[in-house]
């Protein structure tokens, strides 16, 4: 349901990129010509033109602006979140201030000498003014679509009967630029209820503007609104009751808390899958020679087909995941009679059996070394699955989820995890919950890398696989 509201806001954050860019590039052509400008000239004569004619200062300045932008993207200047200008305003401040630091570092670690220390000054403040007014703009005309096409709004039900709820859906009403339409508004916090309101309504966003309610009825409701992939706001003085993954955001004077099932969002999401583009696109390349390898292998071994195609579950929906495969033909067929010796005792939904009599001779060799997972690489690039994230499960088993671990379902399941690089399949169930909660709520790049390598060093150290 969020989809929908998500690819606008997606959309204007993409838009920033290029314009931030043009900006940029017209700081610093600005500041080069204002240094070779006849009034800067005459306090100051050009001694440059030689070592740096305008051809190659414009290559230069090519080549500089995908780092700054990529400095923009790190400081947080394309998140998702709405800020005000003021806060923008200091934002861009601090981030061009970080920016021309890094350039400067970067030229005297190199000694690499630059012709004109004006033009890096005058470049730092003109990047300030250009993108900041570049900015302005833009989010003016980003508020004028949102007010008069709805394009990138979030349809809300409000939930509750108080004052700050009047107060709510007053202003959003009021203030159609600030991108809500109330789209439907209920009393209670009764889970039957919002269901019955939010039919045929398509909503985005539930938002609960009455403190009073009792914690469990909210907890339940966040609980609906991260299985539903729905955002969820809340009134403030109900933060201790949930998470600490919030942001907060202020309408008519009414403080909103909104509560984040991960830091994988907006601008996080994007960088997660363009390096998930990335790792897939390049293992494939690199593994194509040896699948055929595989292949063959697989069928001088065992009849049946060489890859399997099976029913698993990522952000609470079905997919196709593949695998090369390691058991016999009709090994699904023989779960059932092999339920009674599974050998996960923890109460949990998985089903293992160590030595299992359904995988065949290439296929241990295949577990052992995770060659099997390889095929799954086309999922990633599909964008089915991600390089990283929690382990994709079967249908019957997230079918037995119990409510907390549902949260695993918040994000795309991942080739490899934190629960499978920290004690792989022996790891009792909830122990696998708890580091993959732990891994949705502290994502970061520098995480995923992290467990790429560990996953690595697991490929020679563990066998529970076997």
């Amino acid at each position: 349901m969020m989809d929908g509201m998500r690819k606008p806001s997606l959309f204007f954050v993409f838009a920033l990129v290029p314009l931030d860019a043009l900006m940029l590039f017209c700081a610093g052509l600005s500041a080069y010509f204002l240094r070779t400008s006849s009034f800067i000239a005459e306090w100051r004569p050009v001694l440059f033109y030689l070592n740096l004619p305008f051809e190659r200062y414009a290559l230069m300045l090519a080549a500089i602006i995908p780092f700054w932008l990529l400095v923009f993207a790190l400081t947080g200047l394309y998140r998702t979140q709405r800020s005000d200008v003021l806060q923008e305003f200091f934002h861009v401040i601090a981030s061009c201030s970080f920016a021309v630091m890094a350039v400067i570092v970067y030229i005297f670690a190199t000694r690499e000498w630059f012709d004109s220390r004006f033009i890096i000054i005058a470049s730092w403040a003109f990047s300030i003014v250009y993108v900041l007014v570049g900015r302005w703009v833009f989010r003016g005309f980003q508020r004028y679509l949102i007010a008069t096409r709805r394009m990138g709004t979030e349809r809300v039900l409000l939930v509750g009967d108080n004052e700050a709820t009047h107060i709510l859906a007053r202003e959003m009403e009021r203030d159609r630029s600030l991108g809500y339409t109330v789209a439907g508004r209920i009393a209670a916090t009764d889970i039957d209820e919002i269901k019955r309101a939010m039919a045929g309504q398509n909503i985005d966003t539930v938002l609960v503007g009455d403190a009073d309610y009792a914690k469990e009825a909210i907890a339940e409701l966040a609980e609906f609104c991260r299985d539903m992939h729905l955002n969820f706001r809340f009134a403030p003085t109900l933060f201790q009751t949930l998470t600490t993954h919030v942001e907060m955001n202020v309408i008519g004077g009414v403080p909103l808390i909104e509560v984040k099932h991960t830091a994988l969002d907006g601008w996080g999401r994007v960088a997660k899958r363009v390096a998930d583009l990335f790792g897939s696109a390049l293992g494939l390349a690199l593994c194509a020679p040896f699948f055929g390898v595989v292949a063959v292998w697989i069928k001088l071994d065992s009849k049946g087909p060489v890859m399997v195609a099976l029913d698993r579950v990522t952000l609470g929906r079905r997919f196709t995941m593949y695998k090369f495969r390691s058991m016999v033909d009709n090994a699904h067929e023989l779960k059932p009679e092999l339920m009674r010796y599974n050998e996960r005792k923890d109460g949990g939904p998985l089903f293992k059996i160590h030595n299992d009599p359904r995988v065949t001779r290439a296929g241990r060799f295949l577990r052992k070394t995770r060659i099997d997972e390889l095929p799954q690489l086309w999922n990633v690039l599909k964008g089915e699955m991600s390089l990283v994230g929690p382990r994709p499960h079967e249908p019957e088993e997230v079918a037995r989820y119990e409510a907390h671990h549902k949260k695993l379902l918040v994000i795309k399941a991942g080739m490899t995890g934190m629960a499978q690089t920290s004690g792989s399949s022996d790891l009792p169930f909830e122990e696998e919950v708890k580091l993959d909660t732990y891994y949705i709520e502290n994502w970061s790049l520098l995480l995923d890398i992290k467990i790429l390598f560990r996953t690595c060093v697991v490929l020679f150290r563990d066998r529970s696989a076997c």
